[in-house]
């Protein structure tokens, strides 16, 4: 079963993903280089700034490649099998670790004390945001498994 919207969604993915691709390469090192260069004295952030970003935006490709992947469970018709617990489960992984990462990034910031208290509203609100839907997540993935034991069950009856 191919569902356009399916088609639809895998097309959003690829522009998704070759946007961050894109702000890894190119927008966040100028970014950083920009405010090195505007603020000497956090100069030595700029390059760890960079990894933070990087690693976070790369949590995000993580869960791209997994939403691909369930999709393509969804049309071949096979979303209630074993594997999709395996991206459901990367899903969930890369959310916990860009929440690791939004914590390490504000203690960086802290330590330096480079950041406003705007700058750890922001990043107090990413936080609640991250665990929200990581909970959110954990919610869709106990549904799949109860949804994939009802059909084996029905499977048997029928």
């Amino acid at each position: 079963m191919r569902s356009p919207l399916v088609t639809v969604t895998k097309a959003l993915i690829v522009v998704l993903c070759a946007t961050v691709v894109a702000c890894q390469v190119w927008m966040v090192p100028m970014i950083a280089a920009g405010f090195a260069t505007t603020a000497p004295e956090f100069a030595h952030l700029e390059t760890p700034g960079i990894v933070l970003v990087g690693a976070l935006l790369a949590c995000g490709e993580v869960v791209l490649v997994s939403v691909w992947r369930l999709l393509t469970f969804v049309s071949r018709d096979s979303v209630f099998d074993a594997h999709s617990f395996r991206w459901v489960d990367a899903i969930i992984a890369a959310v916990a670790a860009a929440g690791v990462i939004v914590v390490v990034g504000m203690t960086v910031i802290g330590d330096a004390q480079a950041g406003s208290p705007f700058l750890a509203l922001t990043g107090t609100i990413a936080l609640v945001t991250i665990v929200g839907l990581a909970l959110v997540v954990l919610v869709m993935r106990r549904l799949l498994r109860q949804a994939t034991a009802l059909r084996l069950e029905m499977a048997e009856v029928v």
